[in-house]
């Protein structure tokens, strides 16, 4: 069991960080929007297939529906976008550390919009040494290079949507006890609604298809996108919360390398500083990953705090 998990921890670091490897070798023949559109499409019939071979329901709640089209545009369609059309501008690999600050604006997210998530000093301090990690990351050659600067934003406002969707989740769906696969199942496949009413569009100009992007697209949709949730709720189940996010750290890791060893990228001076900061702000302001009994008792505060949304949210109904 405890090799089992360990691998769909490897695998699930390795399919996260690659991801960004995937969507640049899509956008040598596709828009960034064909990307996304891929994406979603592919990890919606992914799912399809956990689903089935799970036996999850699909819920049927319409009020759930409706909340979970919320989390698809901030979870899914927006960020995609945002990170793919950075990518033109961008090396994959810049594009994976950018991306292992959604800790960090989770957590700024969560001080404004949750009462129980505060800011203390060590909170503020991690937040102010991941954000100079950003600075650092992006360089004075980034600040005076209007498009990589652009791009660079465009990747904190992707995982802003992430921040303001996994806040919106804790509040608004966690506290329902959905399995994960169901929810997730949901929120891509809505995602992929959007995007299928938006192929007219999307399609144009025509997209040139070649095997190593018809592979990326496969592995970023299926993998990526669609088995990475599976992976990831065993992990969560397995060992807890806690020490499942601990895969932040090694993403943006997986992430460079594949950069650097499949597309040449050239790794610059300030990427290692700069993710360095962003990782220890990570640390100082979430803690290191615990085990055995301490982990025990992480989850739990983690549950308790989801029963006390739960009694706010009776005791005002939000739609």
């Amino acid at each position: 069991m405890r090799v089992r998990i360990g691998a769909q921890f490897v695998a699930l670091a390795c399919a996260w960080g690659s991801s960004f490897l995937f969507i640049k070798v899509g956008l040598e023949g596709l828009t960034p929007a064909q990307v996304v559109w891929s994406r979603l499409v592919l990890g919606a019939l992914a799912l399809c297939v956990v689903m089935a071979v799970t036996r999850a329901a699909v819920p049927r709640d319409p009020r759930l529906w409706l909340r979970l089209s919320v989390v698809s545009v901030l979870l899914c369609v927006v960020p995609f976008l945002l990170f793919s059309w950075a990518e033109q501008r961008l090396d994959s690999g810049m594009a994976s550390i950018l991306n292992a600050t959604t800790p960090l604006l989770t957590l700024a997210v969560g001080a404004v919009a949750l009462a129980d998530e505060r800011l203390g000093r060590r909170r503020t301090a991690g937040l102010f040494a991941g954000f100079a990690g950003v600075l650092v990351l992006i360089g004075p050659s980034g600040l005076g290079d209007g498009g990589r600067l652009l791009a660079g934003l465009a990747c904190l406002g992707a995982t802003s949507c992430y921040g303001v969707a996994f806040v919106y989740l804790r509040r608004f769906v966690t506290p329902l006890g959905l399995p994960a696969v169901s929810v997730a199942f949901v929120q891509v496949t809505i995602g992929a609604a959007v995007m299928l009413v938006a192929t007219p569009w999307v399609a144009r100009p025509m997209p040139r298809i070649d095997v190593p992007i018809a592979l990326s697209m496969l592995a970023l949709g299926a993998l990526s996108t669609g088995l990475a949730y599976l992976w990831n709720n065993n992990i969560v189940q397995a060992w807890g919360a806690v020490n499942a996010s601990a895969v932040t750290y090694l993403t943006p890791v997986v992430g460079v390398t594949a950069g650097i060893l499949l597309l040449d990228e050239q790794l610059a001076w300030n990427q290692p500083l700069g993710a360095a900061l962003v990782i220890a702000g990570i640390v100082t302001a979430h803690g290191t990953p615990v085990r055995g009994r301490r982990a025990a008792v992480a989850d739990r505060v983690i549950e308790d705090r989801a029963t006390e949304d739960r009694a706010t949210e009776v005791r005002s109904p939000t739609t």
